[in-house]
């Protein structure tokens, strides 16, 4: 996570030549990205009030800095603008995730297909590498859950990124990267509460396997329901999760 930015003030000196002074812009681009983290591993609870000024204290930026970067996690679809009523944390649901999951679905099953067909030894190997690394998370998960969330959670990302990676696609590629954030925030409920059983490492290994055999059908048949399960184990939560 990055660290707190400094507080800005209206009075503070230009950057000079040794780039000694901190940027609006990096000032906002700092809250932005805390307040995001926050967002999607729920420490900002969904459907939250986003009080400009308690938050700004607690971030360490002027008003005008946070609303810059809640503006920011607007066009993220992370926070809800209520006109006179400020800023919210979006809420959470099953339809808004259902409809997530299938979009995902349509889209990353289409980039893994084009992966496949377009993909040279540089992907396959970015694939690999991948893999590799999710592979050595996932054997510690099963013991830490807690302590390792963070790093699984890159290392999926990575290895899902990779798959994709051979897509010609960069309007693909970038719906992709909004919906598996959105999803992150689903993801989390699930991981650490685990509503049925389920073979993680298994799934990722079966999906490696028809990748590398270039079994698009197989390949996109097991990504889309590896998907899917985390929506079935979603709709297993208590209700209350969802509550706004």
């Amino acid at each position: 996570m990055l660290e707190r930015p400094s507080p800005d003030s209206s009075a503070a000196p230009p950057d000079d030549a040794s780039g000694s002074a901190t940027s609006p812009k990096t000032l906002v681009s700092a809250a932005y990205q805390r307040l995001r983290r926050d967002i999607i591993e729920g420490r900002l609870a969904p459907g939250a009030k986003l009080r400009v000024e308690h938050l700004k204290d607690e971030y360490g930026v002027g008003a005008g800095t946070l609303r810059e970067a809640l503006a920011l996690l607007v066009s993220d679809a992370l926070v809800v603008a209520r006109g006179q009523r400020g800023f919210h944390v979006k809420p959470i649901s099953i339809e808004d995730f259902h409809d997530i999951t299938r979009t995902r679905i349509l889209l990353e099953c289409e980039a893994l297909r084009q992966s496949i067909e377009f993909g040279d030894d540089v992907w396959e190997g970015r694939v690999v590498a991948a893999f590799h690394r999710l592979d050595r998370i996932e054997q510690r998960l099963a013991s830490s859950p807690p302590d390792d969330f963070d790093e699984w959670e890159d290392r999926n990302r990575e290895y899902h990124q990779a798959l994709i990676s051979g897509c010609r696609s960069p309007w693909i590629r970038h719906f992709l990267g909004i919906l598996y954030q959105q999803a992150e925030r689903y993801r989390r409920l699930v991981i650490t509460r685990k509503p049925i059983p389920r073979d993680l490492h298994g799934e990722h290994r079966a999906i490696l396997d028809a990748t590398l055999a270039h079994d698009s059908g197989v390949a996109c048949k097991l990504l889309a329901e590896h998907i899917s399960m985390t929506y079935e184990a979603v709709k297993q939560l208590p209700e209350t999760l969802f509550s706004e």
